[in-house]
């Protein structure tokens, strides 16, 4: 999924996809914040935070005023749309990194074999990777063969239940040592599925 043309001329842009998702994610929860607040929780600078908040008050997703940055009802409506949730999930020994983040990909499910692209897509990033969870033939899985309502079906009642997770959907466990890593990596390995 693509939420921004990069362009391919000028200036290299220091964020990406999921920077603007996770800025969106952020102000979602009907708080105000200012560009640098929000820019130092998504993790990027300020420079790359006012050309994201420049686009999305142009798109009419935010509103920017002196008392700070708010979203409208046409970037809650925008985020909505996104068959992604943000979801907390902790999966213990199978991520590798200080931090998780973990984000429910709606009716992707089939897309996935192995897990390896999504630990790839988090890597890619800079992370230390991105574990997957689905559910295959009603058993909770970390593919290829991971079978997490037989390891520990503690961690898999709390995961069914804390998430909601169907036959359809993917679970994306992005880890790293920073926390913005690890949002990112989830952030960009669920974009690559839907």
């Amino acid at each position: 999924m693509k939420i921004m043309e990069i362009p391919l001329f000028g200036p290299m842009f220091r964020f990406n996809d999921a920077s603007i998702y996770w800025a969106l994610h952020i102000l979602s929860d009907g708080r105000r914040l200012g560009r640098k607040k929000l820019a130092e929780t998504v993790g990027i600078g300020e420079g790359s935070m006012r050309r994201i908040i420049d686009t999305l008050k142009e798109w009419n997703f935010i509103a920017v005023k002196q008392t700070g940055i708010t979203i409208t009802r046409a970037g809650q409506a925008f985020l909505t749309q996104i068959p992604i949730r943000v979801v907390d999930v902790e999966l213990g020994g199978s991520t590798v990194g200080d931090y998780s983040q973990s984000i429910l990909v709606m009716g992707v499910a089939s897309k996935i074999h192995n897990g390896m692209q999504q630990r790839d897509a988090g890597i890619k990033v800079g992370a230390t990777g991105c574990t997957t969870v689905v559910i295959r033939d009603g058993v909770l899985m970390i593919p290829p063969d991971w079978n997490i309502d037989e390891r520990t079906p503690e961690l898999a009642y709390k995961i069914r239940k804390d998430t909601g997770i169907t036959q359809n959907d993917v679970i994306i466990v992005g880890s790293a040592n920073v926390k913005t890593l690890a949002v990112e990596a989830a952030i960009n390995a669920a974009f690559e599925l839907i």
